[in-house]
């Protein structure tokens, strides 16, 4: 069947292997067809038909594995909602060429030797993940290595996100060879190759990190807050009393231990900086909104919270772009410090070739007039008594070894977010990738979202207390430590590409061997 229907089975094989993802995690089945697709792609008989083979796998792979983004245009009125499956389909359309590429390449290496090319196409897989993270732009959503065993992630402290995704090909591909041998009745060689995969998920189980590790912690108290606030209803006129509210409920307390207060993305509609013309503050100064923010607080508490900031043309004295910022203030509402999100969201947050696009009817998924602009990229902030805050705003957290400032290195990394966009699918793949951060660079991570999943994770990548999606709630419990810098936060994309380098030597070895 594979040889007579080879395009098809790859189409299935990829849509299948994204059930791996969060919220399913179905890891087994991803193995199961990563082997049913590398036993098509051995047996190609030209480049042009890998190359299709990879294509359409990736293809299926996207679709799955991205169905979430349809959800987002839901939310905006300008375009109807049907775009939205358009939209993950073109986009899959794409994204599906890096999988293709790595296919021609195992294929070109290896294909005379069933090893030479398993080893070819996990080095070409690192490969062109690490491409996807930065072409026109990057979009590393749902890299392969989420799919194994959380107990596995922990070698992203070592190789990264991008290293690790080789486990899955090789371990796919050792299932391939285990099942070969079985069918020709080799029982012996099959037993021996069953046992690196026997150890691999053995250590998967052990290592697996617990939830709720690591509750008692002496580090400094912290409240995450998670108010539930609906897509739908955020940008409603009228609502930013019911908004600020749901808020404040949940900030208040009773004890004053001073404390660092984490708020979600874009928690508030109101502009915190001083200078702009009067017309932009809707009737609420800023000294106003930060004095009735400082209410909230108790002596000694810094509030770290999403809101925008506005660019002005001094020239026409008008705003013509905004940033998406995370600002630091404390409980007098002086402003301790700004991050500008610098990775923004294509045709989220900005709309490539403006002109064009928006001729033929399309506009940006965030409500307003004019585009987002980036700033400079990782940044620490300041907390005094705190320690530091590294700051990755939503999308941001999921690019490996871009999260961090390493001259400035920080204490924990803040992940404001707002995942009320993206179903039910959306919210938990982007924990997963978050938890895969924490792992590499070492550092606790905290995740302030409206409706979920807003969480606390360890320098393990363990959830330490979350809120669940859809719930009102907060989490009040002490900073977990961070741990030295890891051998991938020392020396970043190297690794991995070096580990791709030594892959695609030894396919190329074991290739001119056999000849």
């Amino acid at each position: 069947m594979i040889t007579r229907h080879p395009y098809g089975i790859s189409l299935l094989a990829g849509g299948i292997s994204a059930t791996g993802f969060a919220p399913l995690n179905l890891w087994p089945l991803t193995l199961l067809m990563l082997a049913l697709w590398i036993a098509i792609l051995i047996q190609a008989q030209s480049r042009k038909a890998a190359f299709f083979a990879g294509w359409l796998f990736g293809l299926g792979h996207f679709i799955i594995g991205l169905n979430w983004i349809a959800k987002a245009f839901t939310f905006q009125a300008a375009m109807p909602g049907w775009m939205g499956y358009v939209a993950v389909v073109l986009l899959s359309l794409y994204l599906a060429v890096f999988p293709a590429l790595a296919a021609i390449m195992a294929w070109s290496l290896g294909r005379k030797s069933p090893w030479a090319f398993i080893l070819a196409l996990a080095g070409a897989w690192i490969v062109t993940e690490w491409l996807r993270s930065w072409v026109f732009s990057g979009f590393i959503w749902n890299p392969l290595s989420v799919t194994l065993p959380s107990g596995l992630w922990a070698g992203s402290a070592l190789v990264g996100t991008y290293g690790l995704a080789a486990v899955a090909i090789i371990v796919a591909g050792l299932c391939l060879q285990i099942a070969v041998a079985a069918s020709g009745r080799r029982w012996r060689q099959a037993s021996i190759m069953a046992l690196p995969v026997i150890v691999i998920l053995s250590l998967a189980a052990v290592m697996s990190p617990r939830a709720g590790a690591g509750k008692a912690q002496d580090g400094s108290p912290i409240t995450i807050v998670q108010p539930n606030i609906g897509q739908q209803d955020k940008w409603k006129a009228g609502y930013e009393a019911e908004n600020l509210a749901k808020l404040a409920g949940l900030t208040t307390r009773k004890d004053s231990e001073p404390r660092i207060l984490f708020w979600p993305e874009a928690a508030i509609p109101d502009y915190l900086e001083t200078g702009y013309p009067a017309r932009y503050y809707y009737g609420r100064p800023p000294e106003m909104v930060r004095q009735q923010l400082g209410a909230l607080m108790k002596p000694g508490d810094v509030l770290v919270l999403g809101a925008l900031k506005l660019e002005f043309d001094e020239a026409e004295g008008r705003a013509v772009g905004a940033r998406n910022s995370v600002f630091a203030m404390d409980q007098q509402g002086e402003l301790l410090g700004r991050y500008d999100k610098s990775h923004l969201v294509p045709y989220g947050e900005y709309l490539p070739m403006r002109p064009l696009l928006s001729a033929i009817g399309l506009s940006r998924l965030v409500p307003g007039d004019f585009d987002f602009w980036p700033g400079p990229g990782p940044r620490s902030l300041d907390l005094g008594k705190f320690g530091k805050a590294g700051l990755q705003v939503c999308y941001e957290i999921i690019f490996s070894g871009q999260v961090v400032d390493r001259d400035n290195r920080p204490d924990f990394i803040f992940n404001p977010s707002n995942d009320a966009w993206f179903g039910e699918w959306g919210p938990p793949q982007h924990l997963a990738q978050a938890r895969l951060r924490a792992i590499e660079e070492g550092l606790p991570v905290i995740r302030s979202t409206p409706t979920g999943i807003s969480a606390l994770i360890n320098a393990d990548g363990a959830i330490v207390a979350s809120v669940p999606m859809g719930q009102a709630g907060r989490i009040d419990a002490n900073l977990p430590p961070a741990k030295s810098p890891t051998v991938f936060a020392r020396y970043g994309q190297i690794l991995p590409l070096a580990l791709a380098i030594f892959l695609l030597l030894s396919a190329i070895a074991i290739r001119v061997r056999g000849r």
